[in-house]
């Protein structure tokens, strides 16, 4: 989503509110609680003598206790978020984890907000184990480059993350504005996972700061809250929590196995669709301490026909890990030893940074996990395929890290590998026999371009059966930093640059995807070969940089590739709440045949689906030639299809 894409729209649910200025001082080094566990992998085996040693996460790890001054606490907070604030391609990673306890008081709220590249989360096994008394907070980005000054949106308010705590919320010494709500104004790639919001609204729009603007986001699950203002936000996927209310919607908002979620009776308007229960999930491993202070990585079991969170009742099933079964890897370390490590069965703990693999990391252990801390970024070198998981693989965890490409082009960013055409070995009932997806991602990202010049053919490529993706985004970059040319002919340096052929191309059967965002690609965003593909919620945005109608096209002359494509020979397919958008900046004449392409047949089956118009360019129909076109006459207002078929 760029910075200036989108006309004013219409807001159903606004705020009388004022704006709070807010300062930060500079930022200063900070490492985890102190202590090292034997050998590289930052471990600790053997008999402990006293407490367990925390194990060293190094400089871009904060770990707070509940005992240091709330002051003291807000003053390394506020730093890294100036630092971090308008660091939107920049290379620091940050992880502020809080043990259990309570942070801040009535009388003295602990108030913070999160930039760019930082994960806040809390270290219980539970989030009622870690309990913030004041807020967490993602407010409007002012920008100095847009339409009008200030230009303040959450339209770019990527890769943060908020888990595993509770909010009690307490705007003492706000504004009146911000006094009733903790406010989530993000876009793309930043979750909220399992956390609590008591005591006031949670805001995913900031009607504050340079009043109502807008925001694409966006993704909540495994968590329970009271009223939520969607606002401004384009799309949503609400995924096995429990809401109070929900205010309002914009194009997109879908909901699975919630509690309190809206009907979709009235559907287009508002636009929610809601599935009762979520038909695959599994929620994503996180790091706690244990009432011993041992460090550990709980592993959720997976959870068919799902509704509500995994942890109101008690403690979800799964596995507890200690981190001694991980490589705790450093900013710096070879991708030769990364992948040695995964040969010698480790799992894999990424701490913040960025990393450069020239060599494919090979995921070849049942079972296995890579988890990144504070968004951990895997960058392509050489044209390699930074990760794969190997045919045999059953059973691995793949989360929170993000993978950009690099200048040489890869032929993936990820490849999930299975048998062709067979997709794993394993075959027998939907997601194995206990309902164990044979891969699992939560909360990776993908990135063609944007920090520097990058080249991927296929961002994400699925050759497995069973694999499930839970919040993915494959963005080829429509703003960055590399350096070309403003204006159109920087948009064409872009379009041949940049390249990115696919975003996600899924060929193993029984794929399902909860929560997929696909954006910019060259060809189709999204292409779809195997069979029993079930996805809840998708968004797409074409390309905005072709600098031609020529350069849109397909070889046998059909105007543009489509956001979302089913190949012809496929029998089977379900999809739940999804959007086409197009804004074709470089030549506002381009036309788009068709947002959504798909065999027509009853197996294959799209509710509620939309394409939509930003502001330039026009796409003719919705869902092959079903649905009404949108243009530039009508910015903002989609064409909807309740159905496809229609019949």
């Amino acid at each position: 989503m760029s910075r200036a894409t989108l006309s004013p729209r219409r807001l159903t649910t606004l705020l009388v509110v004022l704006v709070v200025a807010l300062a930060s001082p500079l930022v200063a080094q900070t490492t985890a609680t102190a202590g090292h566990g034997s050998g590289p992998g930052g471990g600790h085996g053997g008999r402990h003598h006293g407490p367990p040693k925390a194990p060293d996460l190094g400089s871009r790890v904060v770990v707070f206790d509940p005992s240091m001054p709330v002051a003291e606490i807000k003053a390394r907070a506020d730093a890294i978020h100036a630092q971090q604030v308008d660091a939107e391609m920049g290379t620091e990673r940050w992880s502020l984890l809080f043990k259990p306890g309570t942070y801040g008081t009535a009388t003295e709220p602990l108030q913070i907000q999160v930039g760019y590249y930082t994960e806040v989360a809390g270290l219980g096994v539970s989030p009622s184990d870690t309990v913030i008394n004041g807020k967490i907070e993602v407010y409007n980005r002012c920008l100095t480059d847009g339409p009008t000054q200030p230009y303040c949106v959450a339209l770019n308010n990527f890769w943060r993350s908020l888990s595993n705590l509770t909010i009690q919320v307490n705007g003492a010494g706000q504004d009146g504005c911000r006094a009733s709500a903790n406010f989530w104004a993000v876009s793309q790639a930043s979750s909220l996972r399992r956390v609590d919001i008591r005591g006031g609204t949670l805001s995913l729009m900031d009607y504050c700061t340079a009043g109502p603007q807008y925001a694409s986001g966006g993704y909540l699950a495994d968590s329970r809250t009271g009223d939520v203002v969607n606002g401004s936000q384009q799309q949503w996927i609400t995924r096995n929590a429990e809401v109070g209310s929900w205010s309002n919607g914009v194009w997109n908002q879908v909901f699975a196995g919630t509690v309190g979620a809206p009907a979709e009776t009235g559907f287009p308007t508002p636009p929610y669709t809601t599935l009762d229960t979520t038909p695959i999930s599994r929620e994503k491993p996180f790091v706690y301490v244990d009432a011993a202070g041992t460090w550990q990585v709980r592993v959720p079991d997976a959870r068919t026909d799902s509704r509500g969170t995994d942890w109101t009742a008690g403690t979800g099933a799964g596995e507890s890990r200690r981190l001694s079964d991980f490589f705790v890897a450093r900013p710096g370390v070879s991708a030769r030893e990364l992948a040695s490590q995964l040969a010698r069965g480790k799992d894999l703990l990424l701490t913040p940074g960025v990393y450069d693999i020239d060599k494919s990391l090979v995921v070849r252990r049942d079972d296995t996990v890579v988890l990144g801390l504070g968004q951990a970024t895997l960058t392509a070198v050489g044209g390699a395929v930074p990760l794969v998981v190997d045919k045999h693989a059953e059973g691995v965890v793949v989360a929170g890290v993000t993978i950009d490409a690099g200048t040489v082009s890869s032929p993936a960013l990820m490849r999930i590998e299975g048998e062709p055409g067979r997709g794993h070995h394993r075959g027998g009932p939907r997601h194995g026999s206990d309902g164990t997806p044979s891969t699992t991602l939560n909360d990776v990202y993908f990135r063609v371009g944007g920090p520097h010049v990058g080249r991927a053919d296929v961002s994400l490529q699925v050759d497995a059966d069973d694999v499930l993706i839970d919040h993915a985004w494959v963005w080829r970059a429509d703003h960055g930093v590399e350096g070309f040319t403003q204006g159109a002919s920087g948009d064409t340096d872009r379009w041949r640059t940049n390249t990115g052929r696919v975003g996600l191309v899924v060929n193993g059967d029984r794929v399902s995807a909860t929560g997929l965002f696909v954006e910019h690609f060259q060809q189709h965003n999204t292409i779809w070969n195997g069979e029993d593909g079930e996805v809840v919620l998708y968004q797409n945005e074409l390309p905005y940089d072709p600098p031609t109608q020529a350069d849109w096209n397909r070889p046998d002359g059909t105007l543009g590739w489509t956001g979302y494509k089913v190949a012809d020979t496929v029998q089977r397919h379900q999809l739940y709440g999804g959007g086409v958008y197009v804004f074709n900046r470089n030549d506002p004449s381009i036309v788009t045949q068709r947002g959504f392409e798909v065999p027509d047949r009853t197996g294959v089956r799209l509710h509620h689906v939309l394409t939509v118009n930003l502001d330039a360019g026009a796409i003719e129909h919705v869902v092959n030639d079903a649905g009404a076109r949108v243009d530039s006459s009508a910015s903002g207002v989609p064409s909807y299809l309740v159905d496809y078929p229609t019949g």
